[in-house]
């Protein structure tokens, strides 16, 4: 079997990337990338990704979902109405998704910084997870400053299949997550400082996927990240673990289809 990559969260749709998306794409195969997982994060993402996977249907395989901070009128914690326009996207294209994402809970101070904000942010979650549940799908899940929180909603909703991407909660915490069969992804931006390497160390090798976040969280801030960069994840992830980025990469990929088994092919 060609254990190649799986970049399990991605945001190809993003307008970094718009320029020269052909380019970006081929660079992404040429690093043996398989699949990439795109995530959305507002409404008017959607038609984006869904357009993707038609022009690449061997590659993208799309998520829908609000995250827990939209751009929209200047950055603000989600409202329950910007689910009216969400949900029957959700439902008319269902066969399509993988997963449904990006969602979770952000509850930084200065981006959450009131009661409302962060009863908001539950309530669009909730209704998320149990758009997940009824449609049996995985969640592709944020949770900053909000990891235990986020962890015990989805144990509530009862929630078994879900990624914590960029996860940077503590070991405890993870390990609640890894008791009910979650999963977690590193970016490269992992690679920058020894911060997560205790948290990776942690995790047991089966429940870690790969991911990217591009064009976000690459090895060098303010530079544009891309799928192709994901081997610097795997590379990291074995150094800290002990194992043979080989291994790590076949782990991880296996992990992916598992979780994402709509991926899988």
């Amino acid at each position: 079997m060609d254990y190649g990559f799986v970049d399990c969260h991605c945001h190809i749709s993003a307008p970094e990337f718009q320029q020269d998306l052909p380019d970006v794409i081929h660079r992404t195969r040429q690093a043996g990338v398989k699949t990439l997982v795109a995530v959305t994060e507002e409404v008017e993402e959607f038609s984006r990704v869904l357009r993707l996977q038609e022009r690449y249907p061997d590659l993208v395989a799309p998520c829908l979902g609000l995250h827990p901070l939209q751009a929209a009128g200047g950055q603000r914690s989600v409202r329950p109405q910007d689910l009216e326009e969400a949900l029957p996207l959700f439902y008319s294209h269902r066969e399509r998704l993988v997963a449904i994402g990006e969602i979770g809970l952000d509850f930084t101070p200065w981006c959450a910084p009131t009661q409302q904000d962060r009863d908001d942010q539950m309530k669009v979650f909730i209704r998320q997870l149990d758009v997940a549940m009824e449609m049996d799908l995985p969640v592709n899940v944020h949770s900053r400053s909000a990891a235990k929180v986020t962890i015990d909603t989805m144990r509530r909703r009862g929630i078994s299949r879900a990624l914590l991407h960029n996860f940077s909660g503590k070991p405890a915490a993870a390990m609640e997550a890894v008791e009910a069969g979650f999963f977690f992804s590193f970016p490269p931006a992992v690679c920058r400082n020894q911060q997560r390497d205790r948290l990776i160390q942690r995790i047991p090798l089966d429940h870690i996927c790969l991911e990217t976040d591009a064009p976000a969280l690459g090895l060098h801030r303010n530079e544009r990240n891309e799928p192709a960069n994901i081997a610097l994840s795997c590379s990291y992830i074995a150094k800290v673990k002990g194992q043979t980025p080989e291994t790590v990469r076949e782990v991880t990929t296996q992990n992916a289809y598992r979780l994402f088994s709509r991926a899988s092919r």
